[in-house]
């Protein structure tokens, strides 16, 4: 079983210095290796694999001496991401879809790059790092299992982070008995509507920060290009998203741990949510709520809690009446549930969470 933490990193300014060279050498060898592949194709027809990319590395480094101050699996590493990127575009190809050729990374556009499989070593609240030193970590939490790979990350506000992923022991966790179990229905007015009555407001967190969103990037636009005053506008417009991912991220985790906690069952729709983004009315919104964000974070905390969750059909759960299976048409202006068979009369999308939680339970049997 595989495990990833990720925590924030304090490297001193000569250590910052260093990274940022580092990344700016990986965004070389990047480009250079996509550029090998291209040429290679398109003078020979021969597709070079990643393989025989590996071995140009060292004649590569005694062409370009400032190659050996990045280490040499994180530069490997670097051409299996070239690698990965054509994969994916075949594959997308085969498909029937219209993909993108894989693109040089522009200055700006590269910013992380990986330990593999050795090069680094934590110690406590010290990270060594092959050509960069120690660097000081906020272990906030108990990394479990052995280390495996290690990836340094740049944010767009020029903090650092890294993610370790460990491989530990499968451990079989006992499933918890079925005792408290729930349907969840998530929507815009109520971010979540709970199978017990429970309503989670929205919190709208994109939407609360649009307006100082849209009059820094305003600024933005008129700063001239290149001038200390555009820097410091897009400097301003990152932090706002970042100041909305991060407060999304919180949200999302404290929410998916409580519903871990207190129950055994959670039934969620399994919603096309890629679909549901066309929609020009409530594609903002829908994005805002990151209910995919939601249901993953509640997917990989219930393994590890032998919790369960299922992901049943959607069709029909706002419309089916929860007491008598009564199919009642509905517009999405429609936020009450009136039955005029049983005549129950509830709020739409707690008969929804209430539909979600039986057929939950029964794709269990």
């Amino acid at each position: 079983m595989r495990k990833t933490y990720k925590f924030r990193i304090y490297p001193t300014k000569p250590q910052k210095r260093q990274m940022e060279r580092s990344l700016g050498i990986c965004r070389q060898v990047y480009n250079r290796t996509l550029a090998e592949r291209k040429s290679a194709y398109d003078e020979r027809g021969e597709t070079l694999s990643k393989y025989t990319l590996n071995k140009m590395l060292p004649e590569w480094k005694k062409e370009d001496p400032q190659y050996k101050e990045v280490f040499s699996q994180t530069l490997q590493e670097v051409q299996e991401r070239v690698d990965l990127a054509f994969k994916h575009f075949f594959r997308r190809v085969r498909n029937g879809e219209k993909p993108g050729y894989p693109r040089f990374k522009g200055k700006g556009w590269y910013d992380s790059f990986t330990y593999p499989q050795m090069g680094f070593k934590l110690d406590g609240n010290i990270l060594y790092l092959s050509k960069i030193g120690n660097v000081r970590v906020k272990v906030h939490r108990e990394v479990e299992g052995d280390i495996k790979r290690i990836i340094v990350r740049r944010s767009a506000c020029k903090k650092w982070y890294v993610s370790i992923t460990t491989e530990c022991e499968d451990i079989q966790i006992p499933e918890r008995p079925m005792e408290h179990v729930i349907g969840i229905d998530v929507g815009l007015s109520n971010f979540a509507t709970l199978s017990d009555g429970i309503t989670i407001p929205n919190p709208r967190f994109f939407r609360l920060e649009e307006k100082e969103l849209a009059k820094a990037q305003r600024k933005l636009s008129k700063a001239t290009k290149g001038s200390p005053e555009r820097k410091k506008a897009t400097r301003v417009v990152q932090r706002i998203h970042e100041r909305i991912a991060n407060k999304r991220h919180n949200f999302i985790h404290q929410l998916s741990r409580q519903l871990v906690d207190n129950y055994s069952f959670i039934a969620f729709e399994d919603l096309n949510i890629k679909n549901m983004l066309q929609n020009h009315h409530l594609g903002k919104s829908i994005s805002d709520a990151a209910w995919n964000m939601f249901i993953s974070a509640t997917k990989y905390k219930a393994e590890s809690a032998g919790s369960l969750v299922a992901l049943v059909n959607p069709a029909n759960t706002s419309k089916m009446c929860s007491r008598c299976g009564l199919l009642v048409e509905k517009t999405l202006a429609n936020r009450t549930h009136k039955c005029n068979s049983c005549g129950l009369v509830l709020d739409r999308d707690y008969n929804a969470a209430i539909n979600i939680l039986r057929l939950g339970l029964q794709s269990l049997g």
